[in-house]
Protein backbone atom coordinates (compact mmCIF):
# COMPACT_ATOMS: atom_id res chain seq x y z
CA UNK A 1 0.00 0.00 0.00
CA UNK A 2 2.98 2.28 0.63
CA UNK A 3 3.97 2.37 -3.07
CA UNK A 4 0.53 3.11 -4.57
CA UNK A 5 -0.17 5.71 -1.86
CA UNK A 6 3.04 7.60 -2.65
CA UNK A 7 2.28 7.48 -6.37
CA UNK A 8 -1.19 8.89 -5.81
CA UNK A 9 0.21 11.74 -3.72
CA UNK A 10 2.75 12.69 -6.44
CA UNK A 11 0.04 12.64 -9.11
CA UNK A 12 -2.19 14.87 -6.99
CA UNK A 13 0.61 17.40 -6.50
CA UNK A 14 1.32 17.47 -10.21
CA UNK A 15 -2.33 18.11 -10.99
CA UNK A 16 -2.51 20.92 -8.44
CA UNK A 17 0.70 22.64 -9.67
CA UNK A 18 0.17 25.51 -12.15
CA UNK A 19 1.13 24.68 -15.67
CA UNK A 20 3.91 26.69 -17.35
CA UNK A 21 2.38 29.30 -19.65
CA UNK A 22 2.51 28.48 -23.33
CA UNK A 23 5.17 30.23 -25.39
CA UNK A 24 2.68 32.65 -26.91
CA UNK A 25 1.47 33.74 -23.44
CA UNK A 26 4.94 34.72 -22.20
CA UNK A 27 6.12 38.32 -22.24
CA UNK A 28 6.95 39.31 -25.77
CA UNK A 29 10.48 40.61 -26.43
CA UNK A 30 10.98 44.29 -27.04
CA UNK A 31 10.12 45.18 -30.61
CA UNK A 32 13.26 46.70 -32.08
CA UNK A 33 12.10 48.62 -35.14
CA UNK A 34 13.22 52.26 -35.22
CA UNK A 35 12.01 54.42 -38.06
CA UNK A 36 13.81 53.81 -41.31
CA UNK A 37 16.52 56.35 -42.02
CA UNK A 38 18.11 57.55 -45.24
CA UNK A 39 21.41 56.50 -46.77
CA UNK A 40 21.99 60.06 -47.99
CA UNK A 41 22.92 63.04 -45.82
CA UNK A 42 23.63 66.73 -46.44
CA UNK A 43 25.56 69.13 -44.24
CA UNK A 44 23.09 70.25 -41.54
CA UNK A 45 22.44 73.91 -40.80
CA UNK A 46 23.51 73.34 -37.19
CA UNK A 47 26.94 72.17 -38.30
CA UNK A 48 27.36 75.23 -40.52
CA UNK A 49 26.10 77.52 -37.76
CA UNK A 50 28.44 76.27 -35.02
CA UNK A 51 31.29 75.35 -37.40
CA UNK A 52 33.27 73.20 -34.92
CA UNK A 53 35.94 72.53 -37.57
CA UNK A 54 37.44 75.91 -36.67
CA UNK A 55 38.36 74.47 -33.28
CA UNK A 56 39.84 71.18 -34.50
CA UNK A 57 43.34 72.55 -35.18
CA UNK A 58 43.47 73.02 -31.40
CA UNK A 59 41.50 69.98 -30.24
CA UNK A 60 38.92 67.43 -31.37
CA UNK A 61 38.18 66.34 -27.81
CA UNK A 62 40.91 63.73 -27.53
CA UNK A 63 41.51 62.44 -24.01
CA UNK A 64 37.98 63.29 -22.86
CA UNK A 65 35.36 60.66 -21.99
CA UNK A 66 31.72 61.47 -22.76
CA UNK A 67 28.92 59.31 -21.35
CA UNK A 68 25.59 59.14 -23.21
CA UNK A 69 22.64 58.04 -21.07
CA UNK A 70 19.96 57.22 -23.58
CA UNK A 71 18.39 54.41 -25.63
CA UNK A 72 21.67 52.79 -26.69
CA UNK A 73 23.83 53.31 -29.78
CA UNK A 74 23.95 51.49 -33.10
CA UNK A 75 27.45 50.01 -32.84
CA UNK A 76 27.51 49.12 -36.54
CA UNK A 77 27.29 52.69 -37.78
CA UNK A 78 30.49 53.56 -39.68
CA UNK A 79 30.78 57.00 -38.06
CA UNK A 80 30.38 55.89 -34.45
CA UNK A 81 33.04 54.45 -32.14
CA UNK A 82 31.88 53.36 -28.68
CA UNK A 83 34.49 52.35 -26.13
CA UNK A 84 32.11 50.85 -23.56
CA UNK A 85 28.44 49.85 -23.45
CA UNK A 86 26.22 49.25 -20.42
CA UNK A 87 22.66 47.90 -20.72
CA UNK A 88 20.18 48.33 -17.85
CA UNK A 89 17.17 47.08 -19.80
CA UNK A 90 18.19 43.45 -20.29
CA UNK A 91 17.39 43.76 -24.00
CA UNK A 92 20.87 44.10 -25.44
CA UNK A 93 22.78 47.07 -26.78
CA UNK A 94 20.75 47.73 -29.92
CA UNK A 95 19.11 51.13 -30.20
CA UNK A 96 15.46 50.35 -30.81
CA UNK A 97 14.41 54.01 -30.77
CA UNK A 98 17.16 55.79 -32.68
CA UNK A 99 17.38 58.56 -30.11
CA UNK A 100 20.68 57.52 -28.55
CA UNK A 101 22.33 56.93 -31.92
CA UNK A 102 21.37 60.45 -33.03
CA UNK A 103 22.73 61.95 -29.80
CA UNK A 104 26.00 60.04 -30.21
CA UNK A 105 26.40 61.29 -33.77
CA UNK A 106 25.90 64.93 -32.82
CA UNK A 107 28.60 64.65 -30.19
CA UNK A 108 31.21 62.45 -31.82
CA UNK A 109 30.48 61.22 -35.36
CA UNK A 110 33.81 60.45 -37.03
CA UNK A 111 34.89 61.93 -40.34
CA UNK A 112 34.18 59.60 -43.27
CA UNK A 113 35.33 60.58 -46.74
CA UNK A 114 32.44 61.81 -48.86
CA UNK A 115 30.08 62.27 -45.88
CA UNK A 116 29.42 65.94 -45.03
CA UNK A 117 28.05 65.19 -41.55
CA UNK A 118 30.44 65.01 -38.59
CA UNK A 119 30.20 65.38 -34.81
CA UNK A 120 31.21 68.37 -32.71
CA UNK A 121 34.05 66.52 -30.94
CA UNK A 122 35.01 63.44 -32.99
CA UNK A 123 38.09 62.76 -30.89
CA UNK A 124 36.29 61.91 -27.64
CA UNK A 125 35.91 58.49 -26.05
CA UNK A 126 32.24 57.50 -25.93
CA UNK A 127 30.45 55.44 -23.28
CA UNK A 128 26.88 54.33 -23.97
CA UNK A 129 24.59 53.62 -21.02
CA UNK A 130 21.29 52.21 -22.28
CA UNK A 131 18.62 52.91 -19.70
CA UNK A 132 15.44 52.75 -21.79
CA UNK A 133 13.79 51.39 -24.92
CA UNK A 134 11.55 54.43 -25.09
CA UNK A 135 12.08 58.17 -25.36
CA UNK A 136 11.51 58.58 -21.61
CA UNK A 137 13.13 56.71 -18.78
CA UNK A 138 12.70 55.59 -15.19
CA UNK A 139 14.19 58.03 -12.62
CA UNK A 140 15.73 55.19 -10.59
CA UNK A 141 17.51 53.74 -13.62
CA UNK A 142 18.53 57.20 -14.77
CA UNK A 143 20.03 57.91 -11.35
CA UNK A 144 21.93 54.62 -11.39
CA UNK A 145 23.29 55.39 -14.86
CA UNK A 146 24.53 58.84 -13.81
CA UNK A 147 26.38 57.34 -10.84
CA UNK A 148 27.90 54.59 -13.00
CA UNK A 149 28.97 57.13 -15.62
CA UNK A 150 30.75 59.18 -12.97
CA UNK A 151 32.43 56.06 -11.57
CA UNK A 152 33.56 55.16 -15.10
CA UNK A 153 35.49 58.43 -15.27
CA UNK A 154 33.18 60.40 -17.55
CA UNK A 155 34.34 63.98 -17.96
CA UNK A 156 31.05 64.97 -19.59
CA UNK A 157 27.65 63.29 -19.08
CA UNK A 158 24.90 63.95 -21.62
CA UNK A 159 21.34 63.38 -20.43
CA UNK A 160 18.85 63.95 -23.24
CA UNK A 161 16.00 62.54 -21.16
CA UNK A 162 13.73 64.48 -18.83
CA UNK A 163 12.13 63.23 -15.65
CA UNK A 164 10.39 64.49 -12.52
CA UNK A 165 12.20 65.60 -9.40
CA UNK A 166 13.27 62.52 -7.46
CA UNK A 167 15.49 62.15 -4.35
CA UNK A 168 17.63 59.42 -5.92
CA UNK A 169 18.09 61.44 -9.09
CA UNK A 170 19.04 64.52 -7.10
CA UNK A 171 21.60 62.53 -5.09
CA UNK A 172 23.04 60.98 -8.26
CA UNK A 173 23.56 64.41 -9.82
CA UNK A 174 25.27 65.68 -6.67
CA UNK A 175 27.50 62.59 -6.67
CA UNK A 176 28.55 63.06 -10.31
CA UNK A 177 29.24 66.77 -9.81
CA UNK A 178 31.37 65.83 -6.81
CA UNK A 179 33.37 63.56 -9.14
CA UNK A 180 34.00 66.64 -11.35
CA UNK A 181 31.77 65.57 -14.23
CA UNK A 182 30.11 68.22 -16.39
CA UNK A 183 26.44 67.26 -16.63
CA UNK A 184 24.66 68.59 -19.71
CA UNK A 185 20.91 67.98 -19.82
CA UNK A 186 17.99 68.82 -22.08
CA UNK A 187 15.73 71.52 -20.70
CA UNK A 188 12.80 69.45 -21.95
CA UNK A 189 9.28 70.48 -22.83
CA UNK A 190 7.33 69.20 -19.89
CA UNK A 191 3.94 70.76 -19.17
CA UNK A 192 1.50 70.34 -16.35
CA UNK A 193 -2.05 69.11 -16.94
CA UNK A 194 -3.29 72.69 -17.31
CA UNK A 195 -0.72 73.38 -20.05
CA UNK A 196 1.67 75.54 -18.00
CA UNK A 197 5.41 74.87 -18.35
CA UNK A 198 6.89 72.56 -15.77
CA UNK A 199 10.56 72.22 -14.89
CA UNK A 200 12.42 69.21 -16.24
CA UNK A 201 14.95 67.15 -14.29
CA UNK A 202 17.88 66.62 -14.03
CA UNK A 203 18.28 69.83 -16.07
CA UNK A 204 16.70 71.98 -13.33
CA UNK A 205 19.07 70.82 -10.59
CA UNK A 206 21.79 73.27 -9.49
CA UNK A 207 25.12 72.57 -11.15
CA UNK A 208 23.59 71.04 -14.30
CA UNK A 209 24.06 72.89 -17.60
CA UNK A 210 20.49 73.00 -18.95
CA UNK A 211 20.16 73.41 -22.71
CA UNK A 212 17.25 74.96 -24.56
CA UNK A 213 16.48 74.58 -28.25
CA UNK A 214 17.16 77.11 -31.01
CA UNK A 215 15.68 77.21 -34.52
CA UNK A 216 17.65 77.74 -37.74
CA UNK A 217 16.92 81.48 -37.61
CA UNK A 218 18.42 81.72 -34.11
CA UNK A 219 15.19 82.03 -32.13
CA UNK A 220 14.14 79.92 -29.20
CA UNK A 221 11.97 77.07 -30.43
CA UNK A 222 8.36 77.31 -29.28
CA UNK A 223 8.53 73.87 -27.67
CA UNK A 224 11.68 74.65 -25.67
CA UNK A 225 10.89 74.65 -21.95
CA UNK A 226 10.88 78.05 -20.26
CA UNK A 227 10.32 76.73 -16.72
CA UNK A 228 13.72 75.01 -16.58
CA UNK A 229 16.56 77.47 -15.82
CA UNK A 230 18.32 77.35 -19.21
CA UNK A 231 22.06 77.97 -19.33
CA UNK A 232 22.58 78.15 -23.10
CA UNK A 233 20.84 77.24 -26.33
CA UNK A 234 21.88 74.63 -28.89
CA UNK A 235 20.45 73.81 -32.32
CA UNK A 236 17.30 71.77 -31.70
CA UNK A 237 15.04 72.03 -34.72
CA UNK A 238 15.40 70.51 -38.22
CA UNK A 239 18.31 68.45 -36.92
CA UNK A 240 20.14 65.74 -38.88
CA UNK A 241 22.24 62.99 -37.32
CA UNK A 242 23.27 59.35 -37.42
CA UNK A 243 20.56 56.70 -37.19
CA UNK A 244 20.29 52.91 -36.68
CA UNK A 245 20.78 50.81 -39.80
CA UNK A 246 23.98 52.65 -40.77
CA UNK A 247 21.70 55.48 -41.87
CA UNK A 248 20.83 59.13 -41.14
CA UNK A 249 17.68 60.86 -39.99
CA UNK A 250 16.68 64.45 -40.72
CA UNK A 251 13.86 66.58 -39.34
CA UNK A 252 14.64 65.72 -35.71
CA UNK A 253 13.63 68.27 -33.11
CA UNK A 254 13.69 68.73 -29.37
CA UNK A 255 15.94 69.97 -26.59
CA UNK A 256 17.22 66.40 -26.41
CA UNK A 257 19.09 67.08 -29.66
CA UNK A 258 20.23 70.54 -28.56
CA UNK A 259 21.93 69.14 -25.44
CA UNK A 260 24.53 66.99 -27.28
CA UNK A 261 25.73 70.02 -29.26
CA UNK A 262 26.58 71.66 -25.94
CA UNK A 263 28.00 68.41 -24.53
CA UNK A 264 30.34 68.27 -27.52
CA UNK A 265 31.48 71.84 -26.83
CA UNK A 266 32.03 70.94 -23.16
CA UNK A 267 34.26 68.08 -24.31
CA UNK A 268 36.30 70.43 -26.52
CA UNK A 269 36.74 72.83 -23.59
CA UNK A 270 37.80 70.04 -21.22
CA UNK A 271 40.33 68.75 -23.75
CA UNK A 272 41.83 72.20 -24.36
CA UNK A 273 41.68 73.32 -20.71
CA UNK A 274 42.14 70.17 -18.60
CA UNK A 275 42.93 72.28 -15.54
CA UNK A 276 39.38 73.65 -15.37
CA UNK A 277 36.88 72.18 -12.93
CA UNK A 278 33.37 71.30 -14.05
CA UNK A 279 32.14 74.62 -12.62
CA UNK A 280 34.69 76.58 -14.66
CA UNK A 281 33.81 74.67 -17.81
CA UNK A 282 30.16 75.59 -17.39
CA UNK A 283 31.04 79.22 -16.73
CA UNK A 284 33.28 79.39 -19.78
CA UNK A 285 30.51 78.02 -22.01
CA UNK A 286 27.93 80.51 -20.74
CA UNK A 287 30.37 83.41 -20.69
CA UNK A 288 31.22 82.95 -24.36
CA UNK A 289 27.73 82.23 -25.71
CA UNK A 290 26.29 84.58 -28.31
CA UNK A 291 23.90 86.34 -25.92
CA UNK A 292 20.23 85.63 -25.31
CA UNK A 293 17.14 87.77 -24.91
CA UNK A 294 13.89 86.55 -23.44
CA UNK A 295 12.74 83.78 -21.17
CA UNK A 296 14.27 80.39 -21.81
CA UNK A 297 17.25 81.60 -23.87
CA UNK A 298 19.85 81.73 -21.09
CA UNK A 299 23.16 83.15 -22.32
CA UNK A 300 22.16 82.45 -25.93
CA UNK A 301 23.53 80.12 -28.60
CA UNK A 302 26.63 78.17 -27.64
CA UNK A 303 29.79 79.30 -29.43
CA UNK A 304 32.40 76.51 -29.80
CA UNK A 305 35.27 78.70 -31.02
CA UNK A 306 34.95 81.30 -28.27
CA UNK A 307 34.32 78.65 -25.61
CA UNK A 308 37.67 77.07 -26.42
CA UNK A 309 39.82 80.09 -27.31
CA UNK A 310 38.47 83.16 -25.48
CA UNK A 311 40.72 84.80 -22.92
CA UNK A 312 38.40 85.59 -20.03
CA UNK A 313 39.02 87.83 -17.03
CA UNK A 314 39.21 86.15 -13.68
CA UNK A 315 35.72 85.40 -12.44
CA UNK A 316 34.39 85.56 -8.92
CA UNK A 317 33.26 82.20 -7.63
CA UNK A 318 29.57 83.00 -7.97
CA UNK A 319 29.70 85.64 -10.68
CA UNK A 320 30.64 84.31 -14.11
CA UNK A 321 31.19 86.95 -16.78
CA UNK A 322 28.26 86.68 -19.16
CA UNK A 323 28.49 88.12 -22.64
CA UNK A 324 26.06 91.09 -22.79
CA UNK A 325 23.17 90.91 -25.27
CA UNK A 326 23.17 92.99 -28.42
CA UNK A 327 22.06 96.60 -27.75
CA UNK A 328 19.45 96.59 -30.53
CA UNK A 329 15.94 95.56 -29.42
CA UNK A 330 15.05 92.01 -30.34
CA UNK A 331 11.88 89.93 -30.23
CA UNK A 332 11.07 88.44 -26.83
CA UNK A 333 12.32 84.94 -27.68
CA UNK A 334 15.12 85.83 -30.08
CA UNK A 335 18.81 85.16 -29.70
CA UNK A 336 20.92 88.26 -30.28
CA UNK A 337 22.95 88.40 -33.45
CA UNK A 338 26.55 89.53 -33.79
CA UNK A 339 27.00 93.32 -33.94
CA UNK A 340 26.97 94.76 -37.48
CA UNK A 341 30.26 95.69 -39.12
CA UNK A 342 31.19 99.36 -38.54
CA UNK A 343 31.99 100.30 -42.14
CA UNK A 344 32.65 103.94 -41.24
CA UNK A 345 35.36 102.93 -38.81
CA UNK A 346 36.87 100.59 -41.39
CA UNK A 347 36.96 103.37 -44.03
CA UNK A 348 38.61 105.75 -41.57
CA UNK A 349 41.23 103.17 -40.67
CA UNK A 350 42.00 102.57 -44.36
CA UNK A 351 42.35 106.32 -44.97
CA UNK A 352 44.75 106.69 -42.06
CA UNK A 353 46.77 103.72 -43.27
CA UNK A 354 47.00 105.15 -46.81
CA UNK A 355 48.14 108.53 -45.47
CA UNK A 356 50.77 106.81 -43.35
CA UNK A 357 52.09 104.93 -46.37
CA UNK A 358 52.30 108.18 -48.38
CA UNK A 359 54.20 109.86 -45.55
CA UNK A 360 56.65 106.98 -45.40
CA UNK A 361 57.14 107.19 -49.18
CA UNK A 362 57.80 110.94 -48.98
CA UNK A 363 60.37 110.46 -46.22
CA UNK A 364 62.17 107.80 -48.23
CA UNK A 365 62.18 110.04 -51.33
CA UNK A 366 63.64 112.96 -49.38
CA UNK A 367 66.37 110.79 -47.85
CA UNK A 368 67.35 109.43 -51.27
CA UNK A 369 67.10 112.47 -53.55
CA UNK A 370 68.07 115.30 -51.19
CA UNK A 371 71.78 114.27 -50.99
CA UNK A 372 71.89 113.98 -54.79
CA UNK A 373 70.48 117.49 -55.15
CA UNK A 374 72.99 118.92 -52.75
CA UNK A 375 75.87 117.35 -54.66
CA UNK A 376 74.65 119.03 -57.87
CA UNK A 377 73.96 122.25 -55.91
CA UNK A 378 70.33 121.78 -56.95
CA UNK A 379 71.13 122.25 -60.68
CA UNK A 380 69.32 120.20 -63.27
CA UNK A 381 71.17 117.06 -64.37
CA UNK A 382 72.80 116.92 -67.76
CA UNK A 383 70.73 115.73 -70.69
CA UNK A 384 71.68 113.09 -73.26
Amino acid sequence: MRGPGLLATVLALLLMAPLAPPAQARAAPVRCAPRKGSMQVAEPWAQRRLDPKRVWPLTTGEGVTVAIIDSGVDLTHPQLRVAKEVDYTGTGHRDCVGHGTAVAGIIAAQYVKGVPFVGVAPGVRLISLKQTNEENGDPDTLARAIVDAADAGADVINVSIDAHDDPKLRQAVAYALGKDAVIVAAAGNRTAEDGTPEASYPAAYPGVLAVGSATPDGRRADFSNTATPVGVLGPGQAITSTWPGRAYMSGLEGTSFAAPYVAGVAALVRARHPELSQERVRWRITATADGGVGTGTGAGMVNPLLAVTAILPLEAVDAPVIAPPAPAPLPQNAVSRAAPVDQEAIDLALTIAAAALCAVGLIVAVRVFAPMGRRRRWRPGREG
